[in-house]
Order: C-alpha cells, then sequence, then structure tokens
C-alpha cells in the first residue's frame, strides 16, 4: 500500500437516467482529481438507480459505461469503484468494478448479499465470490451496501489481505446511522481503511442518506459527507494500518478453532 488520498463522490442519482448520470459522474471525477484524490468510490448502482422497469435495457449499456470509467481512469491516473447492472450468462447482478489507475479492470465483485426488505433478490442473481484485488493505491476489497451489515464477509476480506475496504451503497436515510455506524466498525474490527460513499436524493418515500465516510484502522473518520452532494476525501497512510495491527494484533491472536462455523 502507498499513501493514497480517497476521496468519495455521493451525488443523487437519477434513477433511469444513464446518460446524465454518467455526465455528472465524468465532471465528479475531474473535481476530485483537482483535489488531489487518486482512488475514487462512487454510489451503488451510480448509472442508473434501482428503476426495475428498465433494469435489462440499463443493463445492456454497463460495459459501454465501464469503457468511459477505463478512459477517465487512465487519463486521470485514479483508481475507481463504483457498482453497475450487469447482464451475464442471461442473469443480472449488482457488479462493482475496481478499474485501476492505468485503466486496467483490475477486478469486479457480483452483490453477494441482496437486501430482500427492498425485494432485489426478485431483480438480481446472488454472487457467489468474493473479490480483493492488487490496486496503484493498495489491495482493495469491495463490499456493496447491504453487505456491509455481515461482519463475516468484512474479515474474510481483511484474512485475504485487503488493506482498503471500498463499499458503493445506496443506503436509506431513515437508517443512515447505522451506515455510519457499520462503516467505522468494520474499520475498527478489522484494522484497515474503509471508503464508503452513499447516495443523496432518491424519489417518492425512500430518500438516501449521504454521510459518505472515509475511516481510518483506528475507527477515526477522516472525512465525511453531509446529507446533500458533496465531494470529501482523506488522507490513507499505510504506516497508520502497520502501527495499529503491530500494537493490537488482533490476527496474530485469533483462535479460529474455537469460533466453529463463524
Amino acid at each position: 500500500m502507498v499513501e493514497t488520498v480517497a476521496g468519495c463522490f455521493q451525488f443523487d442519482v437519477v434513477a433511469g437516467d444513464v446518460q446524465g448520470n454518467l455526465k455528472k459522474v465524468k465532471e465528479g471525477l475531474l473535481r476530485m482529481k483537482e483535489k488531489g484524490c487518486s482512488l475514487v468510490v462512487l454510489p451503488e448502482m451510480w448509472s442508473c438507480g434501482f428503476h426495475y422497469a428498465r433494469l435489462r435495457q440499463m443493463a445492456l449499456e454497463s460495459p459501454g459505461l465501464e469503457e468511459e470509467l477505463k478512459t477517465q481512469a487512465q487519463k486521470l491516473n485514479l483508481v475507481i469503484t463504483g457498482s453497475l447492472p450487469q447482464l451475464e450468462g442471461g442473469r443480472i447482478y449488482n457488479v462493482a468494478h475496481v478499474i485501476d489507475g492505468d485503466g486496467r479492470m483490475a477486478g469486479r465483485y457480483r452483490k453477494i448479499h441482496l437486501f430482500t426488505h427492498a425485494q432485489e433478490h426478485l431483480h438480481f442473481s446472488r454472487g457467489e465470490e468474493t473479490l480483493v484485488c492488487a490496486t496503484s493505491a493498495g489491495r482493495v476489497g469491495v463490499m456493496i451496501c447491504y453487505d456491509l451489515r455481515f461482519p463475516e464477509l468484512a474479515r474474510k476480506l481483511a484474512l485475504e489481505g485487503a488493506e482498503i475496504l471500498c463499499v458503493p451503497a445506496l443506503w436509506p436515510r431513515a437508517r443512515v446511522e447505522h451506515w455510519s455506524l457499520l462503516l467505522r466498525a468494520r474499520a475498527l474490527e478489522n484494522q484497515l481503511f474503509v471508503v464508503g460513499c452513499n447516495g443523496t436524493g432518491g424519489g417518492g418515500k425512500l430518500k438516501y442518506g449521504g454521510r459518505s465516510a472515509i475511516v481510518s484502522p483506528r475507527g477515526i473518520v477522516l472525512g465525511q459527507g453531509e446529507d446533500d452532494e458533496g465531494f470529501f476525501h482523506g488522507t490513507l497512510k499505510p504506516g497508520e494500518l502497520e502501527d495499529f495491527r503491530s500494537q493490537i494484533p488482533c490476527f496474530q491472536d485469533r483462535l479460529p478453532g474455537i469460533y466453529g462455523i463463524v
């Protein structure tokens, strides 16, 4: 891992407006680069939101959007993470992309935990594999929104060598305090950096809560947004991760044999 300025671009993802959201993202990436960022996390489903009526059609546009982001990543030398609907093998998945600063696709992650309360399982297929990939910023692990409620997944990513946990989300305003708490918990318990980017706005009764945050391995918030659109960043220093793991050697002191099935 190298010292990295990580940023979140939280914005109002307009349901179904793929080109409008893409335009906003490209402008946002430029702004984040101007702020010195080398890693940027975007919200979950940043191209279209959960616009189920046209989901399959919008999923067909995602490969082209990934190519757009690859171009922007290479042009701006940015590591970029977010999620898009992807049609793969006749099924639609909520897929996070990790694009390195040279424009290379470092990895993709299919969302494992589908939020049944919002009927995501009726529209998406479930992923079955975790992702930790090497990037110019360090080793990045990815979770998407509801995944954050599952500490087992975060611990697996940490054990697989993740130094930075990126979390794209569209987390409701009604439970945004849970989001803020869980970002800090996942960082502290796994002694790694967490960069969580949530959307804002929303339609009808559902409003998204913002509060994107960058959290240190000690659980300290390095940068945080409010509930409206904005750009937020913080500096990730590898020495902080190494020092804290040395001072409190949680991984060394684990006793996996006692935990059983967990």
